[in-house]
């Protein structure tokens, strides 16, 4: 076993242990065991942060061997001065709020207060840099109050999380890469499924998708970007967009109406060295009030949009409201009728699709994860996007991925992508026969190998013809064909002649006529029993 298997291994007993930690006092499947185990990771990975941080800048805390006891024989002078040199990205944890400060007051009286105090006290002097904002301003700080969640046996409750945290540090995984914390992540939040009738899916894009945006999105060196997803849920394709171009070498946005979508995000931020974004980071309704806007109050454009949005959403509540002047441009191709009945069934896709292009700055590229039914629609508000996308020549390409790539959905999905730079033809890849098909719970899912995803990236980014699988189209073609997306419709059909000798020819043409011969005389004998049963028939 490799240091990085065995940290990941040591990192998801971690987890696990925090679980049944909850489920022993009565959270366990509930709504609120969520909140208690991303926040109590989140506190012990700020914490050894800290202390992986400090003994960086201090040889002799590093070379300690109780480093707490060396701290603190360090003077209020000298931790001051060991945070001041400390980057913006680490959270300032005081000493009395350290994991073993608490595991030393497990026997004071009223142990939950203190428990709780400890991490509200972290998330106000950490406010500023950590606390993700709504679109109103008000701001969604690092943690809450964890033991009223529990009804009875409080301070049990907080003594036994703290003795889950003393027993493993998490200054060995600060040095590993981001495959590593991709895993982490999506082990934490695997199982919350639910939140108020919300999808895990609604969080999580599969890492395959994420990683083939990513990689076709970005296939050369870049600098100073900033990258944007109108509903970001968890963040996954930000972060594998971000590692892509070099997590010090951009900057991310987000806005998402889910207050735990966005508290997931941060929690990714934070994980992938990426705290000098989370102020970005905007709980809120993107379609209705976008928050991210420019000093002249016009909105925001960005050198890189992804986004895997909501394909069906009910929001005739406040679709009335979109119908203004200032968003005429915006929603250029207009916006879906409220059906009288199935409200739940409106494509809120279409508005954020349109929402994305008209976000890129003039040189910007996007990937957008949509139904594959929109690529061949025949009219109406999807035809109006394609029709844009390729008379302003915007439209990079096209990916049809297998169905099923999400576990809870059956809906096919292909991916999108635009390059409002673009000046060569269209890459139209049809990946549907792809993958494995695996079981996952209840449902099926299809997985995609390494080399599998190799194939789609380096196919897309080389433009490369492969018989049934891809072909590059000029936008005059796809002009013709209806403004069609389907690598399908402009696959070649090929026909293939084999050379045979004329006596061969001969002998198939005997066998044709004799074959024909004995269907007709069998047809013939049909022909006399079927006569000889009508006759039978008589009425009664």
């Amino acid at each position: 076993m490799t240091k990085t298997q065995q940290f990941e291994q040591q990192t998801k007993a971690l987890i696990d242990n925090i679980k049944k930690v909850c489920a022993n006092f009565g959270l366990g499947n509930d709504g609120n065991e969520f909140k208690v185990i991303t926040q109590v990771f989140l506190y012990k990975f700020l914490n050894d942060k800290y202390v992986f941080e400090i003994k960086k800048l201090n040889q002799q805390l590093a070379e300690a061997d109780n480093w707490e006891h060396a701290f603190a024989n360090l003077s209020d002078k000298e931790v001051a001065k060991l945070n001041m040199r400390l980057k913006p990205s680490v959270a300032r944890v005081r000493p009395d709020h350290f994991i073993s400060s608490l595991f030393n007051k497990q026997d004071k009286p009223n142990f939950s207060e203190i428990f709780d105090t400890t991490l509200t006290d972290i998330a106000k002097d950490n406010s500023d840099i950590f606390s993700v904002l709504t679109e109103g301003g008000e701001k969604i700080v690092l943690f809450e109050n964890l033991s009223k969640y529990v009804t009875d046996n409080r301070d049990q409750f907080c003594k036994a999380i703290v003795n889950k945290l003393v027993d493993f540090s998490f200054e060995n995984i600060f040095n590993e890469k981001f495959d590593f914390y991709a895993t982490i992540f999506e082990y934490l939040i695997k199982d919350y499924n639910t939140n108020s009738g919300g999808k895990y899916a609604e969080y999580f894009t599969p890492h395959a998708v994420s990683k083939i945006i990513a990689r076709c999105l970005v296939s050369t060196e870049v600098n100073n970007a900033t990258c944007y997803d109108p509903s970001a849920g968890s963040g996954t394709l930000l972060m594998n967009l971000a590692h892509q171009i070099g997590e010090d070498k951009c900057t991310i946005y987000s806005q998402d109406i889910s207050q735990k979508s966005s508290s997931l995000l941060r929690l990714n931020l934070v994980l992938n060295d990426l705290v000098h974004s989370i102020h970005n980071i905007i709980k809120g309704n993107t379609i209705l009030d976008p928050y991210h806007k420019q000093a002249s109050g016009e909105l925001e454009k960005f050198d890189y949009v992804v986004s895997n949005p909501p394909f069906k959403l009910d929001f005739s509540d406040f679709s009335a409201d979109l119908d203004t002047k200032e968003n005429q441009e915006r929603f250029f191709a207009g916006m879906p009728k409220t059906p009288a009945k199935k409200k739940e069934s409106m494509a809120i896709y279409l508005m954020f699709l349109q929402h994305i292009i008209f976000s890129l700055k003039a040189e910007g590229k996007a990937a957008v994860v949509v139904p594959t039914g929109f690529i061949t629609a025949q009219s109406g508000i999807d035809k109006k996007i394609r029709q844009k996308l390729i008379d302003e020549k915007m439209l990079a390409g096209v990916v049809s991925m297998p169905s099923n790539i999400f576990a809870n959905t059956g809906t096919n999905v292909s991916i999108l992508f635009i390059d409002k730079a673009s000046k060569g033809d269209v890459v139209l890849i049809d990946a549907s026969n792809l993958g494995e098909t695996v079981k996952e719970g209840k449902n099926q899912k299809t997985v995609l190998t390494y080399a599998e995803e190799d194939q789609i990236i380096n196919t897309f980014n080389s433009k490369e013809v492969i018989d049934d699988f891809s072909v590059v189209v000029s936008y005059d073609d796809i002009a013709a064909k209806n403004y069609s997306f389907s690598a399908g419709q402009y696959f070649e059909v090929k026909i293939e002649y084999v050379n045979i000798t004329s006596d061969e020819f001969e002998q198939r043409l005997q066998q044709i006529s004799s074959n024909l011969n004995s269907f007709f005389n069998e047809s013939r004998q049909l022909e006399v029993q079927i006569k000889k049963q009508l006759k039978s028939l008589s009425y009664d």
